[in-house]
């Protein structure tokens, strides 16, 4: 095989929501300065991937009828919640596939010009990834249309009445498209995807295995039943296990240990204010704000955010879509309200009207 070929350009900026969850130690988005490839913990090839079982099935068979044929697969669109393993499946499909990969992003190619100067550079058979397809600009977008459908960029030469434009021909090459949002995908992009998967959340049983593979990787042995108490605490998502690993790798080196055991997960994380839902600090204030200030609700959204000192689309887009995943809480026409699993986490016994309702 020949050697990994891996060519990055990242750039932009994220929004003021993205950079607030990024500070919190259970955000499925990389905290600043974290390195977001984790590349000592990817795994290179489909079978060392774990999870998501159908879509490594599907994904498999794709790619070695590619492999088969000879030629380089369709367009593939990979889509879901952050941290649960796009960008990873993408240097996966290009290990598999023996060919190298470029990586860039949607707030990286600023104009369509950016875009239009890496595709011409693509190599026959590469793989192009772009994370988070659908920050794209509407130029550079309309500009991938055709060159996934196609395989031409139109250059322009010249500037002013006299300009024209000149077709190149690219070679054969594939884009893989991350995206959270799926749905501010224009219509015409989507469907230049001939393989869309859809990532979800990981069971329990499947992130112990995971945090047991990433243990072994980074040195650390686990006891029975830490990496199930690990796996409580991380939201169904890889890269929260993994970062909450390396803080339980912390404190055990601190510590002297030569392994972990649950207690030591369980005093770890509660150092970092995470209990064992994976709530930290924020969702208790939300949650108790609600329960011991609004009598579990319902409450306006401002109401509550103002309660906790938050903005009231931090609460809304940062904190609660977990809390709602969960059954902690219900957005209601009158406001949030807290359902009986919230008063029980709190150690408070729920109304009955409350019982009967959640």
């Amino acid at each position: 095989m020949a050697d990994k070929q891996i060519s990055v350009e990242r750039s932009g900026t994220q929004n003021g929501d993205a950079q607030e969850e990024s500070l919190r130690m259970v955000s499925a988005r990389p905290i600043e300065g974290e390195p977001v490839s984790d590349e000592e913990l990817r795994p290179e090839t489909l079978e060392g991937f774990i999870g998501q079982p159908r879509l490594k099935a599907q994904l498999g068979l794709f790619l070695k009828a590619a492999r088969k044929r000879d030629v380089a697969p369709d367009h593939i669109l990979l889509a879901g919640p952050p941290g649960l393993g796009k960008t990873t499946l993408a240097m996966i499909v290009a290990h598999e596939l023996e060919v190298p990969i470029r990586v860039t992003s949607g707030p990286a190619v600023q104009h369509a010009g950016d875009l239009a100067s890496i595709l011409s550079s693509l190599e026959a058979g590469e793989v192009l990834f772009i994370d988070e397809i659908h920050r794209l600009p509407r130029a550079a977008e309309e500009l991938l249309y055709i060159a996934m459908e196609d395989f031409r960029v139109d250059v322009m030469v010249g500037k002013g009445p006299g300009a024209s434009s000149i077709p190149l021909t690219l070679p054969r090459f594939t884009v893989i498209g991350a995206t959270t949002r799926e749905g501010m995908l224009p219509s015409p992009l989507r469907a230049r995807f001939g393989f869309t998967a859809h990532l979800d959340f990981y069971p329990e049983e499947e992130l112990e295995k995971l945090i047991e593979r990433s243990a072994k990787v980074l040195g650390i042995v686990l006891q029975d039943d830490a990496a199930h108490q690990l796996a409580l605490r991380s939201r169904g998502t890889p890269r929260i296990a993994n970062r909450l690993l390396r803080r339980v790798r912390d404190w055990a080196i601190v510590h002297d240990l030569d392994q972990v055991g649950p207690a030591d997960v369980k005093e770890a994380l509660a150092l970092y204010q995470i209990d064992s839902e994976g709530l930290d600090r924020l969702d208790l204030a939300v949650l108790k704000a609600i329960v011991n200030s609004f009598d579990g609700g319902p409450v306006g959204l401002n109401n509550l955010a103002a309660m906790v000192g938050e903005e009231a689309e931090t609460v809304e887009t940062v904190c609660e879509p977990y809390l709602v995943r969960e059954g902690f809480l219900v957005r209601t026409p009158k406001g949030r309200v807290a359902t009986s699993k919230a008063w029980e986490h709190l150690g408070r016994k729920p109304p009955e009207d409350v019982m009967k309702l959640f």
